[in-house]
């Protein structure tokens, strides 16, 4: 047995040859789904009762045309709405802004004010969808535009469902769209939560996000490291502001990334609804929802190829199994062809079939946790806990998430396992089919879909007739509202309301809070 190979996974931990009773952490916890610590899952019957939802991430160019997309994926079956917005949206920059030139409508939608929101949802009654919205520094923006849109439509708020990313941290170690410095940015996540449990009851109010330090190169470990480490700072600064534990805790949501690797993805969402349910308990929780670790899964786009791009099929198919069996609660499929471009029609009626086919047909959804038990499964599930306990830890001590970013030390964990990775993909030890082994002469490559450059120029027309046609009076007097809101600490959410209401534009209002935040460099 000496000369057999030794495995790792991509988090360092090493895999037996073999498992049994008798093997390390093997041992099955005598635990059921729906009950503390739930490691088994948040639901008693998981999928029998109901499935996840089904969403599909969708945005690009303009409101318009990402409505078309919408309604397309609705009459597909889609459960609930996923709504990408472009580089200029995310940072606080309306469509006319110099630094948005070349970018607007590209990675996702141009929203600048409630008129690209109302186009945007078009024939959607906001009271019958879910709605996602991977959005984070003008994450309270965007919930005002779309809090505005549903009164217009004279929806029931207290029934509005989904969620906004509204994870910064993560924007500072993994991915950048910040604008704000950490404070003050903490500041105004915790204005969204306290205004949420009054006027919003059923919105997710963040998203805690692990999918983009995944994608920046972390490994499974490090993800929920990281992500539930940042989320106990969200926690502790909504206790700092007096909110109670057991209302907030249960609008908290997550959001995670789904791997090629099988068994690890499925360890890692257990182990991390076991630690969160622990964290949660010794942060003053006593109710059990508000001790629930519910996520979103999104496969990972990092893992596509744009080699042999069909081959990204069965990449999905497997990862949408490790993020079932592992309990999401929410599901996006990724394209084909997205190491290409955005998905075609056609790639994301593909990745949602994916869903569709494990859902009723694979009987992956037909029981709870089908791996528990599983020596191998609940050895790794051990394992991983064990080790992302220890990085917490490291990250304790520092202060927390905040401090550890301040101080660049996930980012540099990151960088080093991303490093680590590219370097195995290049000396032949990690095996990507089709990239570094099993290549072909490539064939055409899929068409790709493609964004018109004109959309600048149509959002900036609009933006020139909003500006115009809008009571100037009232717009001053919304920024002033929102200026004096920030500098004496009141909650901003009411303020941006009526701001968007009054045309006010999402760079106009982002540029108020420069002034009193400043921007973090």
């Amino acid at each position: 047995m000496s000369d057999i190979k030794p495995v790792h996974t991509d988090s360092g931990i090493a895999i037996d040859v073999r498992y049994n009773a008798q093997s390390k952490k093997a041992t099955p916890q005598l635990e059921e789904p729906g009950a503390f610590p739930f490691t088994r899952g948040v639901q008693p019957d998981m999928y029998r009762g109901r499935l996840w939802t089904m969403r599909q991430y969708a945005g690009f160019s303009t409101a318009e045309e990402s409505n078309k997309r919408y309604h397309y994926l609705l009459n597909q079956g889609v459960m609930g709405l996923s709504v990408a917005f472009d580089l200029p949206t995310q940072i606080g920059y309306d469509s006319d802004h110099a630094l948005a030139e070349g970018e607007v409508g590209k990675v996702g939608v141009a929203i600048d004010s409630i008129e690209d929101m109302q186009t945007l949802f078009k024939g959607i009654n906001l009271q019958d969808v879910s709605t996602s919205m991977t959005i984070n520094a003008t994450g309270y923006i965007l919930l005002s535009l779309y809090v505005a849109l549903a009164k217009q439509q004279g929806a029931d708020l207290s029934k509005i469902t989904g969620t906004i990313q509204n994870d910064i941290l993560k924007e500072y170690a993994a991915r950048g769209t910040y604008i704000y410095p950490p404070k003050p940015s903490m500041r105004i996540i915790t204005d969204i939560f306290e205004w949420c449990s009054k006027d919003l009851p059923k919105w997710n109010t963040i998203s805690i996000s692990g999918y983009h330090i995944r994608e920046a190169g972390s490994t499974a470990v490090q993800e929920i490291a990281f992500t539930l480490s940042n989320g106990k700072a969200y926690v502790k600064a909504a206790l700092e502001k007096g909110l109670d534990i057991n209302v907030f805790g249960k609008r908290l949501s997550f959001f995670f990334n789904a791997h090629n690797n099988l068994f690890e993805e499925v360890a890692k969402f257990r182990a991390a609804r076991k630690m969160w349910a622990k964290i949660m308990k010794e942060l003053g929780a006593t109710d059990e929802k508000a001790m629930m670790l519910r996520f979103h899964t999104q496969t990972g786009g990092s893992t596509l190829t744009a080699q042999q791009p069909l081959n990204n099929i069965s990449r999905v198919t497997l990862q949408t199994l490790a993020a079932v069996m592992g309990g999401t609660q929410s599901l996006h499929t990724n394209g084909y062809d997205e190491a290409l471009s955005l998905p075609t029609e056609e790639a994301a009626r593909i990745a949602l079939r994916t869903q569709q086919i494990v859902a009723f047909e694979s009987g992956a959804a037909d029981t709870v946790d089908p791996l528990a038990g599983s020596y191998f499964v609940e050895a790794l599930t051990a394992e991983v806990e064990a080790k992302a306990w220890e990085l917490m830890g490291k990250i304790d001590a520092m202060g927390g998430s905040v401090t550890a970013i301040e101080e660049g030390f996930m980012q540099d964990e990151i960088a080093r396992s991303a490093y680590e990775y590219q370097r195995n993909i290049e000396n032949g030890s990690k095996i990507i089919v089709g990239v570094n082994k099993f290549q072909v002469a490539e064939e055409q490559h899929p068409p790709v879909f493609k964004i018109d450059d004109s959309i600048r120029r149509i959002q900036s027309e609009k933006l020139a007739a909003l500006r115009a046609g809008r009571n100037a009076q009232l717009a001053a007097q919304s920024f002033a509202n929102i200026e004096a809101a920030a500098k004496d600490g009141s909650n901003l959410m009411p303020h941006v309301i009526s701001a968007v209401e009054n045309k006010c534009t999402l760079g106009e209002i982002s540029d108020v809070l420069r002034k009193v935040f400043g921007e973090y460099k």
